[in-house]
Order: C-alpha cells, then sequence, then structure tokens
C-alpha cells in the first residue's frame, strides 16, 4: 500500500487537506512508492501560527537549554542513522553509504549548534564615555523558513535549521517534494529531544507553499538551496516582501589539472566527485579542465576505463559506486543534455544512455558518460546537468585554465590539482569562485567555517552555517548604558565618548 506523506505542524504529524498530491517514486524500481500532500496556502498559515506562537518562549529560552535540545537531537539522529540513510535511499536513490554521509554532514552543524551559547554571545565595552558602558545582543529574528533540495533530504534541513533553531527562532522547513520522509523523521526527532511544539514545522508543497512563505509578514528571513532561477525569484520576491534572504542555486564546478599534477590521483578523486551520488550534487565535479594537450591525452585514457568500470547498484547497496536517478523525468532531462553535448560537437568517450541494471530495467539508472571537449558557449556546458556526465574542456595555459571557472555563470566551488604551491596560491587569489579546493575534489568547508557560492551559485550577503549562519539567523541590538548620575544641563551636540 502506497504511503501517504502529509505535514508536521505543531509537534505532530497532520494529513494533507489540499487534495492535491505529488508522486513519491522509488528510483531503484520506477515504481511509485507513495505520494505527497502538497500544502494549500491555509496549511502553511496554521504552521506559521504555530511558529509564531512557540517563538516568544523558545527566545527567551537561555541557550544552554536551547544547547541540550540540539545535544539530545544529535544523539537521536545519530541512533536513527541507518533507518534515515534507509529513508533517504529509498526516495532519492543514492546508495546507503552515501545516504549516511548526507545525515553524517547535517549532523556536524549540529555539532557546531551546539555551542551558541558561545556562538550567541554580543561585544561588551566597559567606559566607553564618561560612566557608559556599551554592550550588544544576538537576538533571534522570529519566525523562519527553510526551502530544501530532494538531494540532500537530512544535510541541508539540518544545516539550516539546526543553526536558526539553536539561535531561538522557530522554523519551517519546505523541503523537496520528491523525498519528503527524511524531514518528517527530523522533525520527529526534534519534538522527541525536547524542542516545544511548533518549534520545527515541515510543510510538503510546491509554489503554492513557496508563495505563501514568501507573502507572510511573519516569516522574518529565508534560506533557500535548488536551482538559480527559482533561487533568484525566491531572493528578489523575499527581498521585496522585507525579508532577510539567502539563496543558493546551481553549479558548474571546475578541476583544473596542471602538467605537474599527480594524475592517477587527480584522476581518482575527479571520478568520484564528478559521478559519485549520479552528479546530483551541488559540489560535484562534471568539468575536468587540463593544461595541456600531454595532460588532456593521458587524462582521457586514464578517465575511460574508470568510467565503463563503475560499479552501479540499487540505492540500498553498500558496495556500488551510485545507483539511480531521482526521477525518470530527471533521467530523461539528462540524456538530452548528452545528445546536445554531441549535437554541439563533442566527441562522446563513453556514453552511459543505454546503461539498464539486470532486474532493475525500469528504474532511473544511467552508466556514467564521459564527453571531450566542451567549450565555452556550449549550452551543454554553460548550464548545469546533474547527472552522472563530465565534460572535459582543453586549456593551452594557466590563465586560460582560471579563465574558464571565473568567467563561468556559476561560481559555486573549483579545485586545482597540482604540486606547485605558488601557482595553487596563485590560483586560490585570482579565481572568481565562492569556494576553492587544493588537491581536494568536492570543496564543502567544515561546518564551522560556512558554505556559499558566488556569481548565479548564491544570492545575497551571507553564508550557510559556520559563524555566518548565526549572524544570518540573528539581529544585533546595542545598548549604551548610563547609570543615574549627576547630569548637568543638557548636550545639544551628537555624544562622542571623549
Amino acid at each position: 500500500m502506497a504511503t501517504e506523506h502529509g505535514h508536521f505542524i505543531n509537534g505532530k504529524r497532520v494529513a494533507g487537506e489540499s487534495g492535491r498530491f505529488g508522486d513519491v517514486f522509488n528510483p531503484t524500481t520506477g515504481e511509485k512508492q507513495g505520494k505527497v500532500s502538497l500544502a494549500a496556502r491555509a496549511e502553511v498559515t496554521r504552521a506559521i501560527d504555530a511558529a509564531e506562537k512557540a517563538f516568544p518562549a523558545w527566545a527567551s529560552t537561555n541557550p544552554q537549554r536551547r544547547a541540550r535540545v540540539m545535544f539530545k537531537f544529535k544523539e537521536l539522529v545519530e541512533k536513527d542513522m541507518d533507518n534515515l540513510a534507509k529513508l533517504i535511499s529509498s526516495e532519492h536513490g543514492k546508495i546507503l553509504p552515501d545516504a549516511r554521509g548526507d545525515v553524517q554532514r547535517g549532523l556536524d552543524v549540529i555539532e557546531f549548534a551546539c555551542g551558541i551559547p558561545h556562538l550567541q554571545k554580543g561585544e561588551y565595552t566597559e567606559a566607553a564615555g564618561p560612566g557608559i558602558d556599551i554592550y550588544s545582543m544576538r537576538q533571534p529574528l522570529g519566525v523562519v523558513a527553510g526551502i530544501t533540495p530532494f538531494n540532500f533530504p537530512a544535510m541541508i534541513p539540518m544545516w539550516m535549521f539546526g543553526v536558526a533553531i539553536a539561535c531561538g527562532n522557530t522554523f519551517i522547513n519546505k523541503p523537496s517534494e520528491k523525498d519528503p520522509s527524511t524531514p518528517l523523521r527530523l522533525a520527529e526527532l526534534m519534538m522527541e529531544a525536547g524542542a516545544p511544539e511548533g518549534v520545527l514545522n515541515v510543510v510538503n508543497g510546491d509554489k503554492e507553499a513557496v508563495d505563501a512563505i514568501i507573502e507572510d509578514h511573519r516569516v522574518r528571513a529565508i534560506s533557500f538551496v535548488g536551482s538559480s532561477d527559482i533561487a533568484q525569484y525566491i531572493y528578489s520576491n523575499g527581498t521585496a516582501n522585507g525579508k532577510r534572504v539567502q539563496c543558493f542555486g546551481g553549479a558548474k564546478n571546475h578541476m583544473i589539472i596542471l602538467p605537474d599534477a599527480d594524475l592517477e590521483s587527480a584522476v581518482n578523486q575527479l571520478i568520484g566527485s564528478a559521478y559519485g551520488s549520479a552528479g546530483e550534487r551541488c559540489m560535484a565535479t562534471p568539468v575536468a579542465v587540463p593544461v595541456g594537450e600531454g595532460t588532456a591525452e593521458k587524462l582521457i585514457d586514464l578517465l575511460r576505463p574508470k568510467v565503463e568500470g563503475l560499479r552501479i547498484g540499487p540505492s540500498m547497496s553498500e558496495d556500488s559506486d551510485l545507483g539511480p536517478l531521482v526521477t525518470k523525468a530527471h533521467r530523461d532531462r539528462v540524456a538530452n543534455y548528452i545528445q546536445m553535448a554531441v549535437d554541439e560537437g563533442q566527441k562522446l568517450v563513453v556514453d552511459g544512455r543505454d546503461f539498464k541494471l539486470q532486474g532493475y530495467e525500469n528504474g532511473f539508472f544511467m552508466g556514467g558518460t564521459l564527453l571531450d571537449g566542451a567549450k565555452p558557449g556550449h549550452r551543454s556546458y554553460n548550464e548545469e546537468i546533474f547527472g552522472p556526465v563530465l565534460q572535459v574542456v582543453h586549456a593551452k595555459n594557466f590563465d586560460e585554465a582560471v579563465a574558464l571557472p571565473s568567467n563561468h555563470q556559476y561560481g559555486n566551488g573549483v579545485a586545482i590539482f597540482t604540486r606547485n604551491g605558488s601557482a595553487a596560491r596563485e590560483f586560490a587569489q585570482r579565481v572568481n569562485v565562492g569556494m576553492v579546493g587544493v588537491n581536494v575534489p568536492i570543496p564543502v568547508p567544515v561546518a564551522y567555517h560556512t558554505f556559499g557560492g558566488w556569481k548565479r551559485s548564491g544570492f545575497g550577503d551571507t553564508n550557510q552555517h559556520g559563524p555566518e549562519g548565526v549572524r544570518f539567523w540573528t539581529k544585533v541590538k546595542t545598548v549604551t548604558q548610563r547609570w543615574p548620575e549627576d547630569v548637568q544641563g543638557s548636550e545639544f551636540v551628537i555624544p562622542t565618548m571623549g
């Protein structure tokens, strides 16, 4: 019997009332395994009502007690790790080890949020003027929201609500309708950890739910991860409605391979970063840039057998390299991009479009694809494919290699592989991209640093998690105080504190 997913509002699961549903598939078999209610505006309003009601008491809870809820939530998620991984794999299609990594990278931010008593401290200056002290407070914003994508149904919600809730906000999560089970389960665990009802709510839905969040004046801030077009829409409309907004969009991350690089090591890391999770990561590496024709020839020769030898299996597999894509429609979209690349003149070195997994012929599988000769101006290079596809772009020299990611519309991540420290340092300084890896293929920062891309990969002035996350989810109040004393006369000039 197909599962019907509703929402999580005011501390409990509730059935959807809109009468509209989206299908939830098992990507391994291609079968419909459930349906998810797509919230009407009234249902979003009820979730915001619950969050608004919960906010005053939660905001006034001291940070140490909020941290204890985070510690308990971390413990409960760790105990539920295998179940959460299976939920992710069954609906998204990523293999179990990768699904556990999805949960763990989210938990890294929860661990960071456990330090909120220190992170939320303000500043203090004694005797800033005659008998005057000045101090600042970081206070929560109120009701806030996160709109999260299908490809990391555990990690990205935890990136958002972990810091936001620890700071004293109450939260609305609008996850992807493609894989709703994990965000709902995380909300249950947050309640079990001791968060009051209404502190974390999950509302499944589509554009109607998103617009309801954007337009409700009680939602003070929105964080989003997804495609760049939707990121720009939410950023523009959210800020127009007076909200603080950060939106992270698409990517086309490059790996630059200099002639002096350890090519075997670079190829091994490139294979994992390009094809892991079937390429459905905003920090995947779908573009390789060998510098010099000799490097390019060697790279292609090393890549071809590894791409042909990728182990593709069911999402519940423990020993495959990658599983299926999330939906048939997405698989077809990726296949169309491959054909587009061929039509643009790129050489199809390995074609994964006809791959079928024995016993799972109806699953949303695709083999690894390798294309050589992509160029700026090719639409397949300019746009995000988001599948198990690696394109090779030839660069004649270092300057040309730096220019490729710098001039691309996306600026999420980039990597350089080299033994030359001077070249790596110069590259990191010059490249017009938000996150840089030096001999690291997926440069996702650790939780106590911050995550964010540039150009059409990021809209807004602050990044996710780390100290920037605390700044995004709080506002600063500064108090200038002087206790009663004998003040003679009135002052009509601006105080200088001298």
